[in-house]
């Protein structure tokens, strides 16, 4: 009569920790793989939200236009007010200089905003912005603007920077904006980091002196 080969108590064991072990690394790959996916995911959905943002208007967000609106103005007027703001450590003064202004929607206009370079050294900087109410975003059109560039300011420089826009006729036709009166344009400039100066390379007799 035959018999089956006995399996010693620690070649038992030996075979549950390699099943375990192969259990871990399996587990680990998994997970590793899912951190991968989800590290892209979020790389991914930067360019993705400011997309659909500037396509929807979502958050503020306002549109790009190349030309006038086709239909041209129409007689409903409203007030469009122009808010400044400066980040932390950036030494502009920055204003428009308009407060507020009443247009008619469809119209295009040209107002200013008056920026001055406080320090004694130039600096850069970049603009964000967006609308108010933001469910507005979708109609406010821009032509030009700013915001587009970073903007370098020599030492004590004050310039003046347009924005070319209009309020989209189709407003009219949102029923849910019946009553809206005012829209605010926003801009907050933030400062670039400061360009790195490298210093010259040492010439092999700066090197020499060095060594003496």
């Amino acid at each position: 009569m035959d018999h089956e080969p006995t399996i010693s108590r620690d070649q038992s064991r030996a075979a549950r920790n390699g099943r375990g072990l192969g259990r871990d690394a399996l587990v680990a790959s998994i997970c590793g793989v899912v951190v991968a996916l989800m590290v892209g995911a979020s790389y991914a959905a930067v360019p993705f939200y400011n997309w659909f943002c500037r396509v929807t208007g979502f958050n503020g967000t306002t549109q790009v236009a190349t030309s006038a609106p086709a239909t041209g103005p129409i007689a409903r007027k409203i007030s469009v007010r122009f808010d400044s703001n400066v980040a932390p450590g950036l030494p502009w003064k920055f204003e428009p200089e308009q407060s507020e202004i009443e247009v008619n929607i469809g119209k295009v206009v040209t107002v200013f905003y008056t920026v001055t370079n406080q320090a004694a050294r130039s600096t850069s900087a970049q603009a964000a912005y967006n609308v108010a109410p933001l469910t507005v975003g979708a109609y406010f059109q821009k032509i030009n603007c700013f915001c587009f560039t970073e903007q370098t300011m020599g030492p004590g420089e004050k310039r003046e920077m347009p924005v070319v826009f209009y309020v989209d006729p189709s407003l009219a036709d949102d029923h849910e904006n019946d009553g809206l009166n005012t829209i605010t344009l926003s801009y907050t400039f933030y400062p670039m980091k400061d360009p790195v100066v490298k210093p010259l390379a040492a010439s092999g007799d700066d090197k020499r002196k060095g060594n003496l």
